[in-house]
C-alpha cells in the first residue's frame, strides 16, 4: 500500500518537477501595484516602532538578466499617500499632516534613483543611488534580494519579477527633526515588489 502511495504521488508530481520555469527577460518593467508595498518604521519613545506605510509607489526598471548590475532603478513616492491607520481622523488629518505639512514631508515627491548596483550574493545587492525628499538630495543605499522570476506568470501571463528591499536613512539629513531624540532619527523603510513589463 505504501508502495502504491509513493508511486501515484511520483505520478501526480512527475509533470510539475517536469517544468523548469523560464526566467523573465531583460526589458523595461514597472511595479506591480497589487503586489507592492513600502512600509517605514521609526521609534517611539523607546517603547516601540511607529509603523506607517505609502500607497502611491511608482516604481520603473530596465532589467538586464544577463548582468544584473547594469539595470537600473527609479521609484517616486506621492508623499500624501502615506497611512498611518491614525485612530481618530474626527480630531486630526494625521495622515495629511505627515504628507503635507512643512514641517514633515512637505507633499514634495519622495524619489529614489539608483547609481550603482553592487551584486553581493546569488540574489542579493545593494543598490547605490540617490533620495530626494523635500526637495533636498542625498545618497541612500538600498539592501536588495531578488525573489526570482518567471517569463509566464500562469495566472496573469506575462513576465514577472519579484524583489525585497531594505533601508534605513537618517531623516535629519532632509531636515525632518521634528521630535528628536524622543522619536528616533533612523526611518526603517521595507519594500516587497513585483515588476510586470510596462505597460502591460
Amino acid at each position: 500500500m505504501r508502495l502504491y502511495s509513493l508511486l501515484l504521488a511520483l505520478m501526480i508530481a512527475s509533470p510539475v518537477l517536469a517544468e523548469t520555469p523560464q526566467p523573465a527577460p531583460s526589458g523595461l518593467y514597472e511595479q506591480d501595484s497589487p503586489h507592492t508595498s513600502v512600509t517605514w518604521k521609526i521609534d517611539h519613545f523607546g517603547l516601540s516602532h511607529f509603523t506607517a506605510r505609502f500607497i502611491g509607489a511608482k516604481a520603473k526598471l530596465d532589467w538586464n538578466a544577463d548582468t544584473p548590475e547594469l539595470s537600473t532603478l527609479t521609484v517616486e513616492i506621492d508623499p500624501t499617500s502615506v497611512r498611518t491607520d491614525f485612530p481618530f481622523p474626527e480630531v486630526e488629518d494625521f495622515d495629511g499632516k505627515i504628507g503635507s505639512d512643512p514641517a514633515f514631508l512637505a507633499a514634495s515627491p519622495i524619489v529614489f534613483v539608483s547609481k550603482k548596483i553592487v551584486v553581493t550574493g546569488d540574489n542579493t545587492g545593494l543598490i547605490e543611488g540617490e533620495l530626494t525628499m523635500r526637495g533636498e538630495t542625498h545618497p541612500a543605499v538600498m539592501e536588495a534580494t531578488f525573489n526570482g522570476s518567471l517569463a509566464e506568470h500562469p495566472i496573469e501571463k506575462v513576465a514577472k519579477l519579484g524583489f525585497s528591499g531594505h533601508m534605513t536613512v537618517k531623516r535629519s539629513l532632509w531636515g525632518l527633526t521634528f521630535a528628536t531624540p524622543a522619536l528616533g532619527d533612523d526611518v526603517e523603510v521595507i519594500i516587497e515588489t513585483e515588476f510586470k513589463p510596462e505597460g502591460a
